[in-house]
This record gives C-alpha cells, structure tokens and sequence, in this order.
C-alpha cells in the first residue's frame, strides 16, 4: 500500500499538461513572433522555476520508494518496531494507572501517555541510520554520490521512507489503544493530522541519525550515540508525565526538545477533548523548520560517507 502510495503521488506531480493557445492569439501572432511574445516569456518563467521543483520531488520519491522496497525481503523490522509500544501500553501504562502516582487533570494516565507511547515509537527512527552505515560498507552510497540527485532530495527521501514505516506502529497504538479503553478522536481531520505528525516527526528523527553516521561512520559508535541520546529526549519530554511536575531545569530542556511538540500535537489529535499545551500552529512549525534544518545538514555531510 505504501509503494501504491509514493507511485500515485510521483505520478501526480509529473503529469504534464498541454500548452493550448488560443485561435486568437495564433491569428496575430507567426510563429516566429511567439517567441518574443509576453504569453510565451510567462510560462518560460514560471516554467524555469516549477520544473526543477517537481524534478526534486519526483526524485525524493523514487529515493523513497527504493528505501520501502526493502520490506518486500523482511517484515521483521514491522514486527518487532511493534513489540515495544505493546509492552509499554499493557505494563507500564496499566500499572502507573492503577498507581494513581502521575496526576493527569482530567485525563485518565492511559489515555495520557498512549499518544506518548507513539511518540516513542517515532522517536526509535533514531536509529534508521545504521543502514546508510551498511550502504556505505556495500559500496551503495558511492552509486548514489555519483548519480545526478540532489543531496538534500537524497537524505529527505530516505527520511520520508522511515516516516512511512513507522504508521504500522501508529496502528499498533491505536488498536491497542482501543482495547484498553481509550477515548480516541475518530474524525477525519484527527486522523489526518496523526498521520502528517508521526511521517514528519519520523523524518526528523530518522534524519538526525543520518547526520550522526555521517559523524561517527561505524556501526559500533552509532549505536552508542543512538542508545545515549535515545532515552534523554524520551524523559526530557511530556511523553509518560505533564511538564507541570518537573523541577525548573528539566522544563527548560523539555521546551527545547523537539519531542514534546511531538507529543502534544499527537495528544491533541488522538484523544477526545484533549487541549493542546503550546498550540498545533506551534508544533507544526517546530516539527517543520527542525526536520528542514536537519535534511540540509545531512545533506551536506552526507558526501563524508563516501570518503
């Protein structure tokens, strides 16, 4: 479904669209006047900036679906992505719930941390970029150096592949989510901004682990900056307690990390009558511009693979 997906998508954007003239501007104009005509200089302008535009997305997802084209060998990944939501919602969501140790407002904590839960799930996109440390030792990111895509349609197209993989864990969350008891938003515009967050929020994080084996270049210290930086940004967020109940310190570094914005676009939208924290024009732009940053910073480090 997800290659279905990106193929219908690129095939939007590469339809091409006849230039009709009218009889009238045909009758006054010969051919060899078109060309110094204001019509014709028009849509050379406007052609001049839209075609490399389109050019760059096609590309993106032609990168994006050679990515997803590695689940047809192994679904694994999907299954075992899935394992620890599960174990996080059933232990430790229902045992903190039975507690009544973390104060919620009117939220039952279930409801509360389901959609942190799914943060979480995001969040381990961290670690997509041990593959670029295996396409490297197999030789396949020198073939993607030396063909004519841009570096930046490179890194947002792998980016954009890991976001895709990580809604079968979204619908991981929700089913789960629905068994226990959770009172989920079903509308259309909730669902919709569910998905938009978890693909941008996971190109975010699937980016920055570019960028950092970019830097590190070697399975084994990717891993070791992966596991360091992995569990700060999960606690140093509104994921599993409210920013209310955190020392002074530790809410300063939660406004700066770009998980919470994560988390509570993901509250407001998945459950019902849920008020968001700092504002969905707020998370959105936080999640943007970050993963806009990060895709042309991995963009400029990612020739260091190839040395």
């Amino acid at each position: 479904m997800a290659l279905a997906a990106i193929r219908w998508m690129r095939s939007s954007y590469i339809t091409q669209v006849p230039l009709s003239i009218p009889a009238e501007t045909s009758a006054l104009y010969r051919p060899n006047e078109l060309q110094n005509s204001g019509l014709v200089s028009h849509d050379t302008m406007t052609g001049t900036f839209i075609h490399p535009l389109i050019s760059f997305v096609d590309k993106t997802f032609v990168i994006a679906e050679f990515e997803l084209r590695k689940l047809r060998h192994d679904f694994t990944e999907l299954i075992t992505r899935a394992l620890q939501p599960a174990l996080w919602l059933l232990i430790f969501g229902q045992v903190f719930a039975r507690s009544g140790m973390m104060h919620t407002g009117n939220i039952p904590y279930l409801d509360f941390i389901a959609p942190g839960i799914l943060a979480q799930s995001v969040l381990f996109a961290i670690f997509y970029g041990i593959n670029v440390i295996w396409e490297r030792d197999l030789g396949i990111v020198q073939k993607f150096l030396v063909s004519p895509t841009p570096r930046t349609a490179l890194v947002l197209g792998k980016g954009l592949s890991a976001g895709i993989r990580t809604l079968s864990q979204a619908i991981v969350v929700y089913g789960l989510s629905l068994f226990l008891g959770v009172r989920l938003n079903w509308s259309p515009l909730a669902l919709l901004n569910v998905f938009v967050v978890v693909v941008l929020a996971a190109t975010l994080f699937s980016t920055f682990s570019l960028i950092i084996a970019c830097i590190v270049k070697t399975r084994e210290r990717f891993m070791g900056v992966g596991q360091v930086l992995t569990m700060p940004l999960f606690f140093a967020s509104n994921a599993i307690y409210p920013t209310d109940i955190m020392p002074a310190w530790l809410k300063v570094i939660s406004h700066l990390n770009p998980l919470t914005y994560v988390v509570d676009a993901l509250r407001t939208s998945m459950l019902s009558g849920s008020p968001s924290t700092f504002g969905l024009g707020m998370d959105y732009a936080v999640i943007f511009l970050t993963t806009i940053v990060l895709v042309f910073i991995g963009a400029r480090l990612y020739p260091q693979l190839g040395v």
